[in-house]
């Protein structure tokens, strides 16, 4: 089947069809409201075995959707996350799944009052092109954990992607407990008006509104991973080869296609020569040459690589100074680049840049930086560089952003224990490990009494005198 026909026929999925998929795991899901907990180790279990055994056929599919992603980046950023999320969640369900016990006041005994974690559905995910693997597997991990059903939507941009996915997902679970939904905008569209119980969604602000609005015709409840611009605040004493390596590594990780690469660096006036350098031998020593190297990873699409070159002959014509690291790219791998002397005029600082570009903004002081970052959206990852503690909590507790990293860049979100998610314009709501499972499930809380009724004493009429002393004594 060649790429086109496999578009079309993706994209020849009709609402209909979509619905009476849904309405079959509605169905499914309304036999077996609670699957216990046997019954969801055997499906995390199922979808590790599948993961690691077909791991070099997915790192084919995603380079393959790339043009060239490097297969070692596939492995480090996507496959061992994943795997490593399903030990975690496997090692620690049984305690996130037992109803945690509450009090009752005085007044209200005897009673006892415990919450319940009930699934919650039928759950949509969709999922970017970008990581294409992982921010599939990590919301269906959560989901399935809590004891959901699950439809996924891959992007039309990563078809061979989808295509596994599919198949292999397939091979695990029938279609009334986990269905992929490919196809183009349009299929998307129609699935973010499903009645779902849950709709997960990892893209673009823009399009994060839409699928909002869409959710709100059913008041379906939403976590969206948006993404927004990163800063990254260079100190004024961190040695500038330290910082520099570790932004070089966040940017150049896939080639800055990642929601939480770091969109632009913030550094010290007097700094910013030294730094330009530091970055330069960074990115050289990762990849010394562009040419035929297997470690350096391409633009997704010339769509894309379009739209980076825009950006960068926007901000040029508009005065910026840019400082290219190698002298061509090859094919779709964009070779990276620096941007100075910046300003709010530019495209480049208003949209998020998801690619192998850094502008770096000169600032004097750390409030100064801290209120530059503040006067701005709030991003979903901010990287602060200095070893001055004092320092790191002013900035911890000074700026708002879905995730910190302190001296790093990227690696909060491979943290098991740590829930991730943005804020503001770069999203709602949080997913990983607990907070993954308490997001796919419904907390119920429930009281319970049994024969003896404690509640006679404040039924009416209400002028008897033990009223009148319940009133006296839990009243004050």
């Amino acid at each position: 089947m060649s790429a086109d026909s496999a578009h079309h026929h993706a994209s020849s999925l009709l609402p209909s069809d979509l619905q009476s998929l849904f309405a079959t795991q509605r169905k499914a899901y309304a036999e077996h409201p609670f699957p216990p907990i046997a019954q969801r180790y055997q499906w995390l279990k199922s979808l590790r075995r599948i993961l690691s055994d077909e791991r070099d056929v997915l790192i084919d599919a995603i380079s393959q959707d790339f043009s060239h992603r490097s297969p070692d980046e596939t492995l480090f950023a996507e496959v061992m996350p994943s795997l490593h999320s399903i030990d975690y969640t496997l090692k620690h369900l049984s305690r996130w799944m037992r109803p945690s016990s509450r009090s009752v006041g005085v007044m209200f005994q005897p009673a006892s009052a415990k919450v319940v974690y009930q699934p919650l559905g039928v759950v949509g995910i969709i999922v970017p092109w970008n990581y294409p693997l992982y921010l599939a597997m990590g919301p269906l991990i959560g989901a399935l954990a809590a004891g959901n059903r699950v439809m996924l939507k891959l992007s039309e941009f990563t078809p061979a992607t989808g295509r596994l996915l599919k198949d292999l997902l397939g091979r695990i679970f029938p279609e009334d407990m986990v269905t992929v939904v490919l196809g183009d905008a349009q299929v998307a569209v129609a699935f973010s008006s499903l009645a779902f119980d849950h709709l997960l969604f990892t893209g673009s602000t823009h399009v994060g509104k839409l699928v909002m609005r869409a959710a709100a015709e059913n008041l379906t409840p939403v976590t969206l991973e948006l993404g927004g611009k990163s800063p990254s605040i260079v100190s004024a004493d961190v040695p500038l080869k330290d910082a520099a390596q570790r932004i070089a590594w966040g940017k150049t990780m896939n080639a800055g296609q990642t929601c939480i690469a770091p969109d632009y660096v913030l550094v010290p006036q007097d700094r910013v020569e030294g730094f330009i350098e530091a970055y330069r031998q960074a990115v050289h020593g990762f990849y010394p040459t562009l040419t035929d190297n297997p470690d350096y990873t391409a633009i997704i699409s010339e769509r894309q690589v379009a739209r980076l070159e825009h950006l960068q002959t926007d901000a040029t014509l508009k005065g910026a100074r840019l400082i290219p690291l190698y002298a061509q790219g090859q094919g779709q791998r964009m070779p990276h680049a620096l941007l100075l002397d910046v300003n709010d005029e530019m495209q480049v600082m208003q949209d998020e840049i998801f690619g192998p570009l850094l502008p770096v903004v000169a600032y004097t002081t750390l409030e100064q930086a801290l209120a530059y970052i503040n006067a701005r959206p709030r991003p979903l990852a901010l990287y602060y560089f200095g070893y001055d503690k004092a320092e790191q909590q002013s900035v911890i507790q000074n700026t708002h952003s879905g995730g910190v990293c302190i001296n790093e860049t990227l690696l909060h979100v491979a943290i098991d224990d740590l829930p991730f998610g943005g804020i503001g314009h770069s999203g709602m709501g949080h997913y990983h490990g607990h907070e993954g499972f308490l997001t796919f499930s419904n907390a119920k809380g429930v009281l319970i009494k049994q024969r003896w009724n404690s509640s006679l004493t404040i039924y009416p009429p209400y002028g008897r005198h033990l009223v009148r002393l319940i009133q006296k004594l839990f009243i004050r």
